[in-house]
């Protein structure tokens, strides 16, 4: 995929000089320069391929390139201020065989670096987050289950009128929760009758009715109902 290139910044002047050897660890002073005579004056354009970054000074005119400066990084000892002025920098240019020197670059305008200062922070910004993005992305995220860990789902069953419905429950003794209340408008049934108010052969029903005969057994021979039929009338 070809990378195309980007200008970041246009000055149409700006003036360079030859600079003396540092002579202390203190930095440079554009003071130390002949500010008054140049020795080349011309446009400068700040330019980004990918992750390259190219300060390229060339003539106003023409567009030959007289100089070209990578920068690697901001600040840094490609592009370096000044001490004693924020309109001067020294700058590391370098040609096709790699051989550096260092010159002073400086603009007649102070509002000029720092249109410089700004579109050197904003593009080492950018690099930044495209590299935390890209690191981030990297990190694949798990999903896998670990040891003992479970999964619950909740299904429903969908008719084919489109209703929905859940599986049907079970009903009776050993169903969770005991039985089913009534429906909604049925009656509920009166419990069987004490020992006391068993009703007299005279009132008892007849066999062959859909009771049985109640009085078929001596009061003696009855027995309690068991504890699992004591509500079997109730639904």
């Amino acid at each position: 995929m070809d990378t195309y290139e980007s200008v970041l910044l246009v000055k149409n002047e700006v003036f360079v000089f030859k600079i003396p050897p540092r002579t202390s660890n203190r930095g440079y002073r554009a003071a130390d320069w002949n500010l008054q005579e140049p020795q080349w004056t011309g446009r400068m354009r700040l330019v980004s391929k990918g992750d390259e970054l190219i300060m390229k000074l060339e003539d106003k005119t023409s567009g030959e390139l007289f100089a070209k400066c990578p920068i690697d990084k901001y600040p840094g000892v490609a592009l370096e201020s000044v001490t004693d002025s924020s309109r001067y920098f020294v700058v590391r240019i370098q040609d096709d065989n790699g051989r550096t020197a260092y010159i002073g670059v400086g603009f007649g305008d102070r509002s000029d670096s720092f249109d410089l200062n700004v579109a050197l922070q904003d593009h080492f910004k950018y690099l930044r987050k495209e590299q935390e993005g890209d690191s981030s992305q990297g990190q694949q995220l798990d999903l896998s289950f670990k040891d003992g860990e479970t999964i619950k789902i909740n299904m429903k069953i969908t008719k084919k009128d489109g209703g929905e419905s859940s599986r049907p429950r079970r009903t009776g003794p050993g169903a969770p929760g005991g039985l089913l209340p009534p429906p909604p408008g049925a009656s509920k049934l009166p419990p069987p009758p004490s020992p006391q108010h068993v009703p007299t052969a005279a009132s008892a029903p007849a066999v062959g009715s859909d009771w049985g005969d109640f009085n078929s057994a001596s009061p003696a021979d009855q027995k309690p109902a068991p504890a699992n039929q004591q509500n079997w009338v109730q639904f």
